[in-house]
Order: structure tokens, then C-alpha cells, then sequence
């Protein structure tokens, strides 16, 4: 795949990386197990996340969960079949058959079992005040760097009677300010404790529900949690959001997600790429504390689907070809739906995981069918906008890539920026300054994939193609306007052969891709993505074009 000057390159990378115990340079060095645990707790959360429902219960097992997995992966939380990242449910049988871990099963509801087993990992307990979102947050943060377990006011008895007595009482404390204010406070009494490798955004769900899923591995990093908003309508929260991020390592993680209620996905995204950071987004990610410390399985290597050879020459015929790619942390939903198999289908690597999520990948890996292909992405080693990222931090950044998509066995990267526009407003094109970045920096990939809806950024170098999306299908899209959707791009692109990248959103089954595309009347090919990429290269009937100075942009997408 590597040409012989980049193969030497990465061996010396991967010296180094064996040196410090990471995958890359600026990777952080977290806990890991030689093997997965014989026996582990499978610990069910209440499908209730309303802060006047069982969110004070789920927050108190994803607290214990993290204090209790920072040595040793010993607590699983279960999981209901519909959370957005559903692979959560299959991996707890993929566990137990693939890494031998005997489950041992509590009943929902039942804190006092726990807290009879795994209360010692506390040290006391930090009261959040239920009528304040952002206590919760904040008892998290106290949580990680005292070690304390986050309760409510209902909760203090049940603490007691397993020897976990108050320690810090949040109630009252906060009471009509401003979430600025209340993080301020949590910043100065202690940022300064916690790490400087991972920032934790507890955000996403606005209102009566929060659904903090990563919450149990910003406890075990000893993360600052917030939910600092991103928006300049709010410039005191951005203010300090600015300390924070700037107070980080370099090439460090950002986990989580924005608030629903206060920013934008663009606005959060580029903000983290302005300090060179890396996004690693789902607040409701579940589990990080536990299998972030599970070790690959010894027989196992990546590998990818590839249908043809770097070095392989193909001709594109006079016909449409189209290739469909996954997005969202491979698909969030889609891979357990109907239909995977049944086409050729491309899924959006989350590179990180290869080390924050290793049985997460395994499983992907091992369960993928002939049709399944792996890509890179997004943009970088995390999600990011790279045209939002600082030019003296984009080739650590990308070095940090290269490494990982030899690792995982990907030869495609697709890259993604909201920071001067979205798929409604603005544009999501690439100047040519960026995409030279790109065809420096990755010299072998076999080409490149942008946008995530329609873009019009395009380019053939030394036969490295890189194709913007012409199509955005939705989630809530009919099949037949599907359809008719992309026999009018047919029409309006009368030019053969026309290269047709379609991105497809979240938890569309592949069963309904396969639907559109089979009753599509003109000569249609569906083929893998690498071969896409192949066949693009072989006959450019795509003009060159990047962002113009002209183009429309919107910095708050």
C-alpha cells in the first residue's frame, strides 16, 4: 500500500510508538488489560433518562462504573436495544463468546447489589442538586479527580449503608446562576487536576432528558466535564471554553458532544479544530471505561475487503457508478439492520477506536460481509474540519492518520467540514490550499471522498481521485423520491461514464439502499468504494473545481 519512503516513515513511527505505549505520537496512554476479564458485571440502566425520572440512578451506575473500571475492566453497562449506538447490545454477546467473559448479571434498578460489590471504589459521595442540570455535570468532574460517586438527595441513605458518606454537597450552592458562573467555579477548583488528555462534553439531549453514555470514561480519565457552549451569543461560556480547550495537550481528545440547546455541530467542530484537537463525538457512547481496556485477541489482524490492488489499472466503461458510503460511527444503527450484504456498501472508520474501542472494531471486522469496505475518516484521526485546523498542527495531525489507516487496513479517506457551512447553508467545499494538504500528506491513499451532503470538490492526481458526494440520502427519504432523485442527477450528467458518490445517513437500512438502487432504469453499477476510486481515476469526466473565494459561507452551520 506505502510507497518504500512513507513504509520508512512509519516503521520509525511505529518504533517510536512501541517506545511510549501509544499508537501515534500524541495518542494518550490509557490502562489495558493483557486479556479480557473470566467474569465481569452486566449491570442494566433504566430506560428512563428524564432528570424527574431515572436519570439520578443511571448517573450514579455510570459514576460507579467508571471509578469501579479504573484499574480493571470489571462493570458493563447493558443497555436498551433502541440507544442510538445499538452495537452496544450485540457486543455484550460478542464478549462473552469471542473474549470469553462470563457476564454476571444484575437485575435493573438494583443499586445496592452494586454498591455491595463495587461501592469500596468510591470514597465517599459528591450530591449534585436535581434541579440544576449543570451540578451533574460538574459532580462528574469532582467525581474523577475525588473519586467520590455522584449521587442525589434521594440517593444519600442507600450511599450510607454501604460506608460512603458526603464528602462535597453541590446542593443549593449553584442556585439561580448562570451555567458560565457554575462552571467557572468547577474550573478554578479543579481543571487543574484533571487531565489534560481528554475533555469531556456532556451534552446532546436539552431539557428534562440527558443521556451522559461517555460519562463513565470521563470519570475514569479524571476529564473536566462541561457543556460549554461553542455559540458567540453566548460569550462568556465561549470564553472559558476557550481556557479549557487551550489548556489541553496538544493533539488531545475531545469527547462527547455539543449541547442541543446552546451551539451547533459546526460551531463545537471547528472551535476544537482551531486548537488542533480531536473530536471523538456521541455523548451517549457507552461502555469506554470497560472496553477501551480490552486488548485485541491474539489471532486477530485488521483486515479490510479491498477488490482490487493499489497498483491496479482499471477502465471505466460508458455506464453510472455509484458507491455507497455509511457515515455516523458506522452508521450508528445501520450495520444491525436488514440487508448488509446485499450490495457493495462503504462504513466510515472511526480510527480512534482501534485503541479506544478495540472489541468494538474487532466486532465490525469479524462480522463484516464480502461487501462490507472500510474508510477512513473523518478528515483526520477524530473527527475534524481541516479547514478549521491551524497549518503548523495539520501534519502531527495527519501523521497521527497515516498510522492508524495502516493499522486498520484503509487505503480511502473521507473528510468532512461544517466550519464554513452545512448541507443547507454555506458549503462544505475545499480550497485547493486543503485539498494540497490532503495529497501531500497521504501520498498512497487510493483517493479521497468529501462533503457529507452534495459538495463540488473534485480533483485527479497522479491517479488519486478526489470525488465529492453528488447525493444525500436521508433518513426519512422515500424510497420512490429517492429514486427519482438520482435519475435526475442521471439526466443532468449525460456524460459517461458519470462517477456517482452517494453518502447515506445514519440508520438507513441497507435493505432500502438496495431497493432505490435496483430500480434506477438507466445502466447503473454498484461497486465497492476502492473500485470506485479506481474506475474515477481511470477517465475524469469531472471538472476540477475547489472552493472559490466567491462561494457563500456560513459560520454557523
Amino acid at each position: 500500500m506505502f510507497s518504500p519512503q512513507l513504509r520508512n516513515y512509519l516503521s520509525t513511527l511505529v518504533l517510536i510508538t512501541a517506545c511510549s505505549g501509544a499508537l501515534g505520537a500524541a495518542q494518550p496512554k490509557i490502562n489495558t488489560v493483557d486479556k479480557a476479564p473470566d467474569q465481569a458485571a452486566l449491570i442494566p440502566v433504566i430506560d428512563n433518562w428524564r432528570f424527574d425520572g431515572d436519570l439520578p440512578h443511571n448517573a450514579t451506575l455510570l459514576s460507579l462504573q467508571g471509578l469501579a473500571n479504573r484499574n480493571a475492566p470489571q462493570i458493563y453497562l447493558q443497555y436498551p436495544a433502541d440507544w442510538q449506538w445499538e452495537i452496544a447490545g450485540p457486543l455484550i454477546d460478542y464478549l462473552a463468546e469471542r473474549h470469553k467473559i462470563d457476564w454476571q448479571r444484575h437485575t435493573e434498578g438494583d443499586l445496592d447489589t452494586a454498591l455491595a460489590k463495587f461501592g469500596s471504589s468510591a470514597k465517599g459521595t459528591v450530591i449534585w442538586d436535581k434541579g440544576i442540570r449543570a451540578s451533574l455535570i460538574v459532580a462528574y468532574t469532582i467525581s474523577g479527580v475525588e473519586d467520590l460517586l455522584v449521587i442525589n438527595e434521594d440517593q444519600i441513605e442507600i450511599a450510607a449503608q454501604h460506608g460512603l458518606d458526603t464528602v462535597i454537597d453541590l446542593r443549593g450552592k449553584f442556585t439561580d446562576q448562570p451555567d458560565h458562573v457554575i462552571y467557572q467555579w468547577a474550573f478554578d477548583e479543579y481543571y487543574h487536576r484533571t487531565s489534560r488528555d481528554f475533555y469531556a462534553v456532556l451534552g446532546g439531549e436539552w431539557g428534562a432528558v440527558m443521556k451522559p453514555g461517555i460519562a463513565d470514561f470521563a470519570v475514569q480519565q479524571r476529564a473536566f466535564c462541561s457543556d460549554l457552549s461553542a455559540n458567540p451569543e453566548d460569550p462568556e461560556e465561549l470564553a472559558l471554553l476557550n481556557r479549557v480547550l487551550a489548556g489541553q495537550n496538544p493533539a488531545s481528545i475531545v469527547l462527547g458532544w455539543h449541547s442541543y440547546g446552546k451551539d451547533t455541530e459546526g460551531q463545537h467542530t471547528t472551535l476544537v479544530g482551531n486548537y488542533g484537537l480531536k473530536m471523538e463525538g456521541l455523548h451517549n457512547l457507552p461502555n469506554v471505561s470497560f472496553t477501551s481496556q480490552i486488548p485485541l485477541t491474539p489471532d486477530f489482524k485488521f483486515t479490510n475487503n479491498h477488490t482490487v490492488d493499489p497498483d491496479e489499472k482499471l477502465v471505466a466503461e460508458d455506464k453510472v457508478y455509484i458507491a455507497a458510503l455509511a457515515t455516523d460511527s458506522m452508521g450508528i444503527g445501520a450495520w444491525t439492520k436488514p440487508g448488509r450484504g446485499k450490495i457493495p456498501y462503504g462504513w466510515q472508520v472511526l480510527m480512534n477506536w482501534s485503541w479506544l474501542n478495540p472489541p468494538a472494531l474487532q466486532y465490525f471486522y469479524e462480522d463484516k460481509t464480502p461487501n462490507d469496505y472500510f474508510v477512513a475518516g473523518l478528515s483526520g484521526p477524530g473527527y475534524m474540519y481541516p479547514k478549521s485546523i491551524p497549518a503548523e498542527k495539520f501534519p502531527t495531525l495527519m501523521a497521527d492518520a497515516r498510522v492508524l489507516m495502516d493499522r486498520l487496513d484503509l487505503r480511502v479517506m473521507e473528510i468532512m467540514d461544517y466550519s464554513e457551512g452545512n448541507r443547507h447553508v454555506g458549503n462544505t467545499d475545499l480550497p485547493k490550499s486543503t485539498v494540497d494538504l490532503y495529497y501531500r500528506e497521504f501520498p498512497d491513499a487510493l483517493g479521497f471522498i468529501n462533503g457529507y451532503g452534495s459538495a463540488r470538490t473534485f480533483d485527479l492526481r497522479d491517479d488519486q481521485p478526489m470525488i465529492s458526494y453528488d447525493y444525500y440520502l436521508g433518513v426519512h427519504r422515500p424510497t420512490e423520491e429517492a429514486a427519482a432523485d438520482l435519475e435526475e442527477l442521471i439526466r443532468l450528467n449525460p456524460q459517461r461514464p458519470y462517477f456517482l458518490l452517494m453518502h447515506v445517513r445514519e440508520r438507513t437500512t441497507i435493505e432500502q439502499v438496495a431497493n432505490i438502487l435496483d430500480s434506477l432504469n438507466d445502466d447503473v453499477e454498484v461497486v465497492a468504494v476502492d473500485k470506485f476510486m479506481k474506475l474515477a481515476a481511470s477517465n475524469k469526466t469531472y471538472g476540477t473545481r475547489y472552493q472559490e473565494p466567491e462561494d457563500p459561507i456560513d459560520h454557523n452551520p
